[in-house]
């Protein structure tokens, strides 16, 4: 059975971020993918600056992947001029960050493919179902700012029914015996806010106060727009906390439908809470 390799070259935006690029993890790619997607990383108190110095080819193999299937993705990243860029620095403990969102950002995974040298980055993941998908890779070329490279991708076999993108009526949920509040500062778009993940024993409803380091923070924080067009990645203001409070600020660039994930460590495991909220 053959096997076929489709690359694209991403023309991503290039942020600033306070801090280091956020995680991620699996890889895949399609051949019906749209041009390239404008991706924002933002860190706590960063302003973005935009630069094109920096390409990521994305190369799936085979061209249309399978569902619950193996599926193994190449990540190149050259200059402006084709040249392998060779050196990264670590970004939380990682040299890449992959996000992986479905369209309708039902499903969501934080992976980190392994470094292979000369630019090269590679990992196999599986997905879930059918359908598109969108990756965001972060890294930090050495001696230039934090990347966020971002690309749509298709799954071949049947597509779930989308799932509504809807604002949560209640901002506390329990995921994996945890009962996360989030709380933030009045929403406005262009304004910066706060965004507190408050996290106690769901039984016992006790603050738990000994979160573990994830990636070298107490938590991360990644933001979608409903459309998946702007992306956020934000680090805690305190990155050593412990809990119950995790904190985190941020700024949202325009108005719309957000949804985010928050990311914890206790007792070994980690777990990912969503919320969807609405910026004026």
């Amino acid at each position: 059975m053959k096997k076929a390799a489709a690359a694209i070259v991403l023309t991503a935006v290039l942020l600033t971020a306070c801090g280091k690029s956020a995680p991620a993890s699996n890889r895949h790619e399609g051949m019906n993918m749209s041009s390239s997607e404008q991706g924002s990383h933002v860190g706590h108190g960063a302003e973005a600056a935009k630069s094109d110095d920096v390409k990521a080819a994305f190369t799936l193999t085979p061209d249309k992947p399978q569902p619950k299937k193996d599926t193994p993705i190449g990540i190149q990243i050259t200059d402006s001029g084709n040249k392998a860029i060779e050196n990264f620095d670590l970004s939380h403990e990682k040299k890449m960050h992959l996000i992986v969102v479905s369209k309708d950002l039902s499903y969501f995974n934080h992976i980190h493919p392994d470094y292979k040298g000369k630019g090269s980055f590679d990992i196999t993941t599986q997905f879930p179902a059918g359908g598109q998908y969108k990756l965001f890779a972060d890294f930090v070329p050495t001696g230039k700012s934090s990347a966020t490279k971002s690309q749509w991708m298709t799954v071949q076999g049947e597509t779930p029914k989308p799932e509504a993108i809807q604002p949560d009526t209640t901002l506390t949920k329990v995921i994996d015996g945890k009962e996360i509040t989030l709380t933030y500062d009045p929403l406005k778009a262009g304004k910066e806010t706060t965004l507190t993940f408050t996290i106690k024993d769901a039984p016992s409803k006790k603050p738990i106060t000994n979160l573990q380091q994830y990636l070298g923070a107490v938590g991360h924080v990644v933001i979608l727009s409903e459309d998946a067009e702007q992306y956020l990645h934000v680090h805690p203001m305190e990155e050593k906390a412990t809990g119950p409070d995790a904190k985190f600020m941020t700024t949202f660039p325009k108005s719309g439908v957000y949804k985010m994930w928050g990311q914890f460590q206790h007792e070994g495991k980690v777990f990912t809470v969503p919320f969807v909220v609405k910026v004026p």
